[in-house]
């Protein structure tokens, strides 16, 4: 007997964990082919000669990672619900209590499918959304040239200096600090630089840039449509930081230069190559100019080690890192719900009001983590800690209810 026992709960938990996981997989696969449905017939609406309906179905097809890894969450908690819920109606999940089995021991059983769906996310969030965002927004990109300001890509202050006799000191502009030099250098205002774009073999799309002089006075706007990176030259440096020894280079290309002179007048000239010099390598330039969502888990903390070193804190970065990391510890505390849901409503509740219940309370634990998030970048409270709140009350919450069925 001692020995039939494990065997028979070695089967009886594999039929529990087949059951949850076909119901997870058809929930997430069914909220997904609404959300591509739905996304595709929103993208008619923006269809004109250069955006057809092909290129509208291109886009949601990159797209469609993204909304994946979005509904994997409530994918989880329905369909855990309604795996255990086809379970309590066939009065299977009763016999399981009656013949001694525990609740908590049901939970584990259904939680080893949704561990499958946590590293499906992982994966996602990885390897796939870094390259398929990109594609996405290729198609879809704005023209950010009809835009005044744009909170896209990469913006940044440089102080300008210039020599005693006139001529413009790059190192700097990197932040050197040649104190043998220093004093022989004047302050000439501060230059507005923008990249729209950057990839990881180091070219950058649009490059503006805007040098206003001591007063804030606007003296000059370049445009250029792009660059390539061209090397690396060492400069003089008292700092200790290895990222500050080096001067990176890039070479602009089709570069339209718009002076402005005294009494306004201004005069436009088109130049075909400049350099512009930058203090950090290609790859940093490609992590400042991508979107916190369009960003690996690794990618976001070398993003967040970056920054450290520039002694500057990007929140959006970090609420994205928190976020994409504790993401597996969201998906099983919505099936600990899940269960908690049906284990208290056997037999006075149908299972469409346990599925609806339960989109209720995905949608809702969706909007917290949305609301905590806004309030972290609104008020710069801990990431961590506001992403951690919604995970740990559905944890409690769930192992409440499910207290409450012993």
């Amino acid at each position: 007997m001692s020995k039939t026992q494990p065997a028979k709960l070695k089967v009886l938990g594999r039929y529990v964990k087949v059951n949850a996981l076909l119901a997870i997989i058809g929930a997430v696969l069914g909220l997904w082919a609404l959300q591509l449905l739905f996304s595709y017939l929103s993208e008619l609406d923006s269809l004109n000669d250069s955006y057809t309906m092909s290129e509208a179905l291109k886009y949601i097809l990159y797209r469609s990672p993204y909304f994946l890894e979005q509904f994997i969450p409530t994918g989880a908690l329905l369909g855990a619900v309604v795996g255990l819920g086809l379970l309590a109606n066939k009065s299977e999940l009763v016999v399981m209590r009656a013949s001694g089995i525990s609740v908590y021991r049901i939970v584990g059983w259904v939680l080893q499918p949704a561990l499958v769906f946590v590293l499906l996310a992982l994966a996602i969030n990885q390897f796939v959304l870094p390259h398929s965002n990109q594609l996405a927004n290729n198609i879809h990109n704005e023209d950010s040239s009809s835009l005044v300001t744009s909170v896209r890509g990469y913006w940044t202050v440089q102080p300008r200096f210039k020599t005693v006799d006139g001529n413009y000191d790059n190192n700097a502009e990197n932040g050197a600090d040649n104190n043998s030099e220093s004093s022989k250098l004047q302050p000439d205002g501060s230059d507005i630089l923008y990249i729209d774009y950057a990839d990881v073999q180091g070219n950058i799309g649009t490059v503006k840039r805007w040098h206003l002089d001591n007063n804030g006075n606007l003296q000059m706007a370049i445009h250029a449509e792009g660059g390539r990176y061209s090397g690396r030259k060492p400069i003089n440096n008292a700092s200790s930081k290895a990222s500050e020894q080096y001067s990176y280079e890039w070479q602009l290309s089709n570069m339209t230069r718009l002076t402005i002179n005294q009494g306004f007048d201004s005069s436009q000239a088109k130049q075909s190559s400049d350099t512009l010099s930058l203090p950090f390598a290609p790859k940093s330039v490609y992590l400042l100019t991508r979107k916190a969502e369009d960003l690996s888990l690794t990618q976001l903390y070398e993003h967040r080690q970056f920054m450290r070193q520039q002694d500057k804190r990007s929140l959006t970065h970090e609420l994205a890192f928190w976020q994409k990391l504790l993401s597996p510890l969201s998906i099983l505390s919505l099936v600990i719900v899940a269960c908690s849901f049906v284990f208290g409503s056997l037999r006075t509740h149908s299972l469409g009001l346990r599925i609806v219940v339960a989109l209720l309370f995905g949608l809702l634990f969706s909007y917290v983590q949305d609301l905590v998030g806004f309030i972290s970048l609104a008020t710069g409270f801990s990431p961590l800690l506001m992403v951690l709140l919604p995970i740990i009350a559905s944890a409690v919450l769930g192992g409440y209810l499910l207290k409450r069925q012993m």
